[in-house]
């Protein structure tokens, strides 16, 4: 050996000399459990040798090379057949940061016998370092060897196992603890109970946590998380009150828990006490538990409190900024919320998605889309809540181009496309009109839950595809989804969009026969509907009556809508005297009887009714009209001047009008409730936004691009008309959806068939 090594090998040696006896402190100190030296020659064997203690030797060993130097010299000297020498050296593979678990397996393999204590060291490696299987199948193998596992191998077992291998092997687990005899043991119990609340068997976890009656905050926090994770924030509650009576007094996290619960549950009162309860124990928080507070009050809605912990924050994160800024776009405060955003010293993708989110709760969603657009010029990769957003934001446009565009971002991205994704791309296909790429979308889902389902059924009713909605009904239930109240709703609009008096009634009282669903008022709206655009108009009227539930302005509206269709101002009037008792500044009933008025020719009745809004300060909403061209989203307005091609768009209006003329057009002034003359009226209905937008689509997009428009309001009866005819003289397919439904403007006929 070169003399420069003489002095490592020395050390080296010395050390491994009365390895042996200190291994024996380092597994008593490991098991808990006092083991006896079982052979005596060896450390006297090296009496002369200076002492080295083996946490030294522990301490001074960093990596798997230097253990493998000392594993090598204890081959050497003739010590590596003690198993209390091979048991230290599996140790550190299996604890220490730098351990290597197939370096312990190599070395577990070769001995004969090994004991317990080695098998729990192996498994609490393998879960350790990421390797649940691996530890499962030790614990297996040491089954199918007879060796008793004790009250440390479920602890070490249970800690690494994932949500999936614990749904899976978890009760079975349980039962040989029962079966060894170690089921009432603290620790087992405590494994258990953490065991069962990560994988969300929060019954489970609670029945092992009444088992034993100390348990100490920890095991609390554990239990009051699971809850939490699942959603029972109610029993979360209620365990936090069952632990304050028990004497348990809560930390940090308790408390952080406990706001979370707060938050969800909007409990204001609750939240307050807790915040009381910090000030009167003097408890210093951190930056968690302000947090914590800052999302309660926002989500209880008291942004003056949320404020007073936010501006007296040392360093609030960006958490904190972005509780404040969703705070206020949830309360629709949307400028207050913006100007925090905009004051924040760094941004994640949670609080772009939260200012995004709250563009689209306000019905901003032109601002919605160009924030994400900001968004990406900033550099921060959304995830996939912030996809689903923008979304949402694309489907209330119908801007479907910059939805496509969405959907290869997604994909090029590599961002987690979930059913929720996916589900939003369907929602946003179906609301732009685009029914062959929605069904497309639904085929190539590999998980599909209630709500992709619904989403088909609503979305195939809404634009006239009710043979398919009902079919696709049969599909949910073949594939043993249960419907919700909403899926109905699409079912009975399937119904009410092609005349299905008979059907609808079967699927309505389906919905308690088979469903257990008892009908809320929206599906009585959905009936009478029905009737009422079917003609049986009594029969709508004797269904109000009827209603378990007191009927709101959606079901007086639904009968209203029918009243216009069929020309009964009588009823019209009746049905909204009972809306403006409830609502008395709906400026829409106002409108819509004016419109009846107009279509019955009582003219003196309509100009009273005018008055009436005149006097109540009541006005008309006007119709808006938007249209996508080349990822652009164009509003109009009835008469809008304001585009900067106006001048070229009343230039093809006019001839547009002159030319389907030529082939039958006649204006339909039966809906102009102004009393003025009939060209008066006929230059007003040529200015309403659809036709302004339909003429802008044809400047500006090429032969037979479909012309996609979104509208406020109900589509008139004329500028119905008028599309029937473009579709067919300009060969190109409209498609407008309206307050109501889309209709689908094909060689001069519509899809609704002339009923909406």
């Amino acid at each position: 050996m070169p003399p420069s090594l003489l002095p490592r090998a020395h050390l080296i040696h010395s050390q491994i000399s009365f390895l042996y006896s200190h291994v024996i402190n380092f597994k008593n100190k490991f098991s808990e459990t006092p083991v006896m030296p079982t052979n005596f020659s060896l450390v006297s064997h090296f009496d002369s040798i200076e002492k080295q203690p083996l946490s030294l030797l522990l301490d001074r060993c960093q990596s798997m090379e230097q253990l493998k130097q000392i594993h090598s010299q204890t081959i050497t000297i003739g010590v590596i057949s003690y198993p209390v020498v091979v048991t230290n050296v599996i140790a550190f593979c299996c604890i220490h940061e730098s351990g290597d678990m197939k370096y312990a397996r190599h070395l577990f393999d070769t001995i004969p016998n090994p004991t317990v204590f080695l098998w729990n060291t192996m498994i609490k490696g393998y879960s350790k370092m990421g390797y649940p299987e691996s530890g499962f199948s030790v614990y297996l193998e040491m089954l199918r060897r007879n060796v008793k596992p004790d009250c440390y191998t479920f602890p070490f077992l249970l800690k690494g196992l994932t949500r999936e291998l614990s749904l899976g092997c978890g009760k079975g687990l349980h039962s040989h603890v029962v079966k060894y005899g170690i089921h009432t043991n603290l620790f087992v119990q405590k494994a258990f109970v953490h065991m069962y609340s990560l994988c969300g068997l929060v019954d489970m976890a609670r029945g092992v946590f009444d088992m034993n009656c100390t348990w100490e905050v920890v095991t609390w926090n554990v239990m009051i998380s699971g809850y939490n994770r699942v959603k029972q924030f109610h029993k979360s509650k209620k365990l936090s009150e069952e632990m304050e009576k028990k004497g348990v007094p809560p930390n940090l996290i308790t408390l952080v828990l406990i706001l979370s619960a707060c938050s969800k549950l909007k409990d204001l009162d609750g939240g307050k006490r807790i915040k009381n309860y910090i000030k009167e124990q003097k408890i210093e928080p951190n930056l968690t538990l302000e947090n914590a507070l800052i999302d309660m009050f926002t989500a209880c809605g008291d942004m003056d409190a949320a404020l007073g912990i936010f501006e007296n924050m040392t360093t609030p994160d960006v958490i904190s900024w972005t509780s404040v800024v969703t705070g206020f776009s949830s309360s629709g405060q949307i400028d207050l919320a913006r100007e925090y955003f905009d004051k924040m010293p760094g941004r994640d993708y949670v609080s772009w998605t939260a200012m995004i989110d709250g563009y689209i709760r306000v019905n901003r969603f032109k601002e919605a889309l160009a924030l994400f657009r900001e968004m990406q010029t900033s550099n921060v990769k959304p995830d996939e809540f912030t996809m689903v957003s923008v979304l949402t934001a694309c489907a209330h446009l119908g801007a479907l181009e910059v939805g496509e565009w969405i959907r290869t971002y997604i994909d090029k991205n590599r961002i987690k496309n979930d059913t929720f994704v996916g589900n939003a791309l369907i929602d946003m296909y179906f609301k732009c009109g685009n029914v062959e790429k929605a069904k497309g979308m639904f085929k190539e889902m590999h998980q599909r839950d209630k709500f992709t389902w619904t989403a088909m059924i609503v979305g195939l009713a809404v634009n006239g595809y009710s043979e398919e909605a009902h079919n696709m009904f049969s599909d949910m239930l073949k594939a043993s989804v249960a419907p919700d109240e909403i899926t109905y709703i699409g079912v009975l609009c399937a119904c009410t969009h092609n005349g299905l008096v008979d059907k609808g009634w079967e699927f309505f009282a389906s919905m308690t026969t088979q469903h257990g669903i008892q009908p809320n008022v929206a599906h009585y709206g959905c009936m009478v509907d029905l009737l009422g655009r079917a003609g049986h108009l009594k029969e709508a009227y004797k269904v109000i009556q009827n209603m378990p539930l007191k009927p709101n302005s959606i079901v007086w509206g639904a009968l209203l809508g029918a009243c216009r269709v069929h020309k009964d101002a009588e009823l019209a009037e009746m049905a909204a005297k009972q809306i403006l008792e409830l609502e008395p500044h709906n400026g829409a009933v106002y409108v819509l009887l004016c419109n009846i008025y107009a279509a019955c020719k009582r003219w003196e009745s309509l100009r009273d009714v005018r008055k009436v809004m005149m006097d109540r300060g009541i006005k008309k909403t006007p119709g808006c009209s938007m249209i996508e061209m080349n990822g652009i989203v164009h509003e109009f307005v009835a008469g809008d001047q304001s585009h900067p091609q106006s001048k070229k768009i009343y230039a093809k209006l006019e001839e547009m009008v002159s030319e389907l003329k030529f082939v039958g057009y006649s204006p339909d002034t039966s809906e102009v409730f102004l009393d003025i003359g009939e060209e008066d009226k006929e230059s007003t209905l040529y200015q309403h936004s659809e036709k302004l937008a339909i003429a802008y689509a044809l400047i500006s997009s090429g032969p037979g691009v479909i012309i996609r428009i979104v509208k406020n309001l109900r589509m008139c009866v004329d500028c119905h008309h008028m599309a029937k005819l473009v579709s067919e003289l300009y060969t190109r397919e409209v498609i407008v959806r309206d307050r109501t439904r889309f209709h689908h403007f094909r060689n001069g006929s519509c899809s609704c068939n002339d009923f909406w």
